[in-house]
């Protein structure tokens, strides 16, 4: 697998210490290869995000300087910047509510220089998100808005600079600042430095007077050279996911707190200047960077296909519009937020999508009506998710349609669960779907995580989350699709609202917990059928799974030991064509359920690949406290 190294020596000692162990007595698989149970999904394991634990800005998003429009001021200053006058420069700032470069930001940071000149500047830095990550011999693409109270200002010099050593390692200037409101673009190529996020940005003037900033950005390269993209590294470890959807924009944010929070999709579209930004229910604000359009790249980044939510008027602390025509606007805004994924250029908001750069109309084959709806204590979602199918069926009959509540009036197409859970929890609940309704709506899993470990998960975790990936896949002839949540936290200080995440990261660096990895394996080798196969003396603690992919001529067995000591397993394969003689094995486990991966040491917990011998009929133990994938050549 990409981004798994093997650490065989380290893994080898867990397992030899393991098999000295009392073992658990003998379980016993059977899988009849030639005898599929029913085929899985196109769209089984995808993602799910939103604007918590500063997943967008601070995390996915590239964007580098924070409160870049300054929305976030008041008793204690704007936040994140600070005045940095040089030598006996004297300026103040304020947040200026009446002077803004367009009509979705009406206001800006202004500076009332009453001293400066080229030897003592009067000068704003930004620290970031935590700093500002630099790497040596890289460009940075930066842009702000300015205007001065009268033509001829001067230029202003826009710098990084290192926190601690006072350095300036890239600088460069503007041209003359004007009287009326200017976008100026820049570049900040750094040399040969030390790569750090102790960094921050300086914007400074040398000229007396009033100036007025805003939308003040700056972005490292990006995903793919992304405009306004995303940060390469989490991407990447999102693509070593194998993910097949992106549901979007994802949960709590889709909602808002208020109607007037939801996330308003209109007002995320073209120039960023034209973007107002909103408040997220995680109660930050979010610089709407990360638009619809942004999230439909993102998925075509990853050729993955978007799960869209619209909102359907209900919010997070209870407002909602009831059914009939106060709900129609919001229905009508869902149907052209349709349109805009899916239209071509002929149509209204095909052909807006087309001016913002993207003629090309997106993939979409489910479309979810709200989010978590079952909190709706006024009980008007039957209404509002039956209004919303109607109008939604009737001009594109082929879209599934995703509802988030049980409902009583009507059999939606597909209804999604949500799970948060303790490992032992998720081992009592493997059995939840296996005699479910299969004459009931299919099942979307839109949000489940094993809660345990902080910031991101730790093994105990993981096996936790394996046991119940073995359940869904078991069960994919009812389960469609599933995804984590929530998938990102920011782990420096204050960077996170909600614990047990999958992947952590700061300014600079990143990682995967151990669930990221059991969850990557597990999304490599899905198969596209579930195999038939019977076992027995399993205990409460084994979980497995047998999947296979035909037109590859692979068999894949993943095989999950949440005991605290070895499980011997006799395996058998009926019905194979020529069993290869060995099997690739990835293994995923460690001394404890407590043991993690961090920041500091992000692969102490990590698949290690291997060989082992196999035939149609052979024995083989699981070490304690392990995740396996094995995968056998069948031809």
């Amino acid at each position: 697998m990409n981004r798994l190294t093997s650490y065989a020596s380290a893994f080898a000692v867990v397992c030899c210490s393991a098999l000295m162990q009392a073992q658990q007595p003998a379980a016993r698989i059977t899988v009849q290869v030639n005898k599929p149970l029913h085929a899985i999904g196109p769209k089984f394991y995808g993602l799910m995000t939103e604007e918590i634990n500063y997943s967008y800005d601070g995390g996915l998003y590239g964007e580098l300087v924070r409160n870049r429009t300054f929305q976030d001021h008041g008793f204690g200053g704007v936040a994140n910047w600070n005045l940095d006058n040089m030598g006996s420069a004297r300026s103040s700032m304020e947040v200026d509510e009446n002077e803004g470069p367009s009509a979705a930001l009406a206001h800006s940071l202004r500076l009332d220089i009453a001293h400066a000149d080229a030897q003592n500047s009067a000068a704003v830095r930004n620290e970031g998100y935590w700093g500002m990550a630099l790497s040596p011999n890289t460009t940075y693409k930066g842009s702000l808005y300015a205007k001065a109270d009268a033509d001829g200002f001067g230029p202003l010099t826009v710098s990084l600079v290192n926190d601690v050593t006072g350095k300036t390692l890239a600088s460069t200037t503007t041209t003359t600042v004007s009287g009326d409101w200017k976008k100026y673009e820049f570049n900040l190529k750094t040399a040969q430095i030390t790569a750090s996020s102790n960094n921050h940005l300086l914007i400074a003037a040398t000229h007396t007077g009033k100036l007025w900033l805003s939308v003040v950005s700056l972005f490292p390269p990006t995903y793919k050279g992304r405009e306004n993209g995303n940060r390469p590294d989490l991407m990447a470890l999102l693509a070593g996911m194998h993910p097949k959807f992106l549901r979007l924009p994802g949960g709590n944010y889709l909602e808002g707190d208020q109607i007037d929070e939801r996330f308003d999709w209109k007002t995320t579209l073209g120039p960023l200047v034209d973007r107002p930004t909103h408040r997220s229910p995680w109660n930050y604000q979010s610089s709407d960077g990360m638009g619809l359009l942004e999230f439909l790249e993102w998925t075509e980044d990853l050729n993955i296909e978007p799960v869209l939510a619209v909102y359907a008027g209900y919010s997070l602390k209870g407002d909602h519009i009831a059914p009939g025509p106060a709900l129609t606007p919001f229905l009508d805004d869902a149907l052209d937020e349709i349109e805009f994924v899916t239209g071509d250029t002929s149509t209204k908001w095909g052909a807006v999508r087309a001016k913002l750069g993207h003629p090309a109309p997106f993939p979409l084959q489910y479309v979810e009506i709200g989010n978590e709806d079952w909190f709706d204590k006024s009980k008007s979602y039957d209404g509002r998710y039956t209004q919303y199918y109607k109008a939604i069926k009737s001009k594109y009959p082929n879209l599934q349609l995703i509802a988030t509540a049980p409902l009583t009036r009507m059999k939606p197409d597909v209804l999604d669960d949500h799970y948060y859970k303790r490992a032992d929890e998720f081992f009592d609940f493997v059995k939840h779907y296996d005699t479910a309704d299969r004459n009931g709506p299919k099942i979307f899993v839109g949000e489940w995580a094993t809660r345990e470990g902080s910031p991101t998960t730790n093994l105990g975790a993981a096996l936790g989350d394996a046991a119940w990936m073995t359940a869904m896949e078991r069960n994919s002839d009812l389960i469609v699709m599933a995804s984590y949540a929530p998938l990102f936290v920011n782990v420096s200080p204050g960077g996170m609202q909600w614990e047990s995440d999958l992947i952590g990261y700061d300014a600079s660096r990143s990682y995967g917990s151990p669930g990221y990895y059991a969850q990557a394996l597990f999304g490599e080798f899905l198969g596209t059928e579930v195999s038939t196969s019977q076992s027995s003396n399993t205990g409460d603690r084994f979980f497995y799974s047998s999947t296979a992919d035909p037109a590859k001529g692979e068999v894949y067995l993943k095989l999950v030991n949440a005991n605290s000591t070895p499980q011997p397993v006799s395996l058998e394969f009926a019905g194979t064509k020529a069993l290869s003689k060995s099997a690739t094995l990835y293994s995923l486990g460690g001394t404890n359920p407590a043991i993690t991966n961090s920041i500091d040491d992000p692969k102490r917990v990590i698949p290690v690949k291997s060989t082992v011998k196999v035939s149609s009929t052979f024995e083989h133990t699981v070490p304690p406290y392990t995740v396996q994938v094995m995968v056998l050549r069948n031809r």
